[in-house]
């Protein structure tokens, strides 16, 4: 069960990085990664599951 719940923050934190990392670029440094702000919480729900 520790283990789930550190997984489980880990995750989270993650998570929050990249969120914080990727609102901080252009919306043309978007697109030179391949991504828009509106696939911004679909990667973030792939950080989540993995």
């Amino acid at each position: 069960m520790l283990q789930r719940i550190t997984r489980a923050l880990h995750n989270w934190r993650a998570s929050a990085e990249t969120a914080e990392q990727l609102a901080r670029l252009s919306d043309e440094q978007l697109r030179d990664i391949g991504l828009t702000r509106g696939e911004i919480p679909f990667v973030l729900r792939q950080i989540r599951t993995h």
